[in-house]
Parts: C-alpha cells; sequence; structure tokens
C-alpha cells in the first residue's frame, strides 16, 4: 500500500513539474497532442472533482486539505485490518493520488489538472491529472475488493 502511495504521489508530481516547468502550460495553456484524443489544457481546479464547490476562498482551500488529510488517515487506518492484497493496492492508489493533490493545494493554491482527453464525437470540456485517475480507480478498487468475502 505505501509503496503505490509513493509512485502514484512520485508519478503526479513529476507529470505536473514537467507540464509546469519544461512544457510551460501555465503559459500557454493548451498543447494538442493527439487531437482530439489526448491533449493538454490547463485548469487550475479550487474545488473538488470536475471543479464542483469551487472557490478562490482561503477557507475552502484548508477545508479540503484537511478533508483530504482526514480521507488519507481513514484509508491506512481501515488498512491495518485484514484486506486482500488487492484492496491495499487500490488504497495506495488514493492515499497517494489524495496526497498528490493535497501539495498543490499547499503549493499551488489549486490542483493543476492538464489532462484532456476526448473521443467519439465528445467534446470533453474538463481536465484532469494522474493524481485524479488514482483516487477513482482506488475508491472503485476499494467498493469492489473490500468488505466481507462471501463464502460458498
Amino acid at each position: 500500500m505505501y509503496l503505490v502511495a509513493l509512485v502514484v504521489f512520485l508519478a503526479d508530481q513529476v507529470s505536473k513539474y514537467y507540464v509546469l516547468r519544461f512544457l510551460r502550460l501555465d503559459i500557454r495553456l493548451a498543447i494538442d497532442v493527439i487531437p482530439p484524443y489526448f491533449n493538454l489544457r490547463m485548469a487550475w481546479n479550487t474545488g473538488i472533482n470536475f471543479g464542483w464547490i469551487a472557490s478562490e476562498q482561503d477557507l475552502t482551500r484548508w477545508i479540503l486539505i484537511g478533508v483530504a488529510l482526514m480521507i488519507t488517515i481513514w484509508v491506512v487506518w481501515w488498512m491495518t485490518r485484514e484486506h486482500r492484497t488487492i484492496a491495499r493496492v487500490a488504497a495506495g492508489f488514493l492515499i497517494g493520488g489524495a496526497l498528490g493533490n493535497v501539495v498543490d493545494r499547499l503549493v499551488y493554491g489549486a490542483v493543476a489538472d492538464f489532462i484532456n482527453t476526448s473521443c467519439c464525437g465528445i467534446d470533453n470540456p474538463f481536465a484532469y491529472n494522474i493524481a485524479d485517475i488514482a483516487i477513482f480507480a482506488g475508491a472503485i478498487g476499494l467498493i469492489l475488493f473490500t468488505g466481507e468475502r462471501k463464502t460458498a
């Protein structure tokens, strides 16, 4: 769980560093990579997924940091119980992603989102990052792979 969390956290932070410092996406705002399927679009998210409850107020930022840290602590505590390995991997994804976005809020005041994907005639207006993918995958994994095991 901890190794998975570390790998996810580092992948998230390195990718953000690369797009902000080397590609200067914060200045360029958009880079077409494989249009329309995969593009880079800079978005500073002050809220939660898809910018919900977004606010420029510092209080919102600190509340979201606190919530993310409380969830992380709770998941770490929850994983002290007996769980399957796949559930621990899912927990690592969620923890690494949550901490990656916490660092963004601390350093930049908002989460750096930059991945934009569209397909099949659907134009996706949203951007996300590796941490968001990991949080989503981790949450789904925890739903699917925790709980009581069914016996035959």
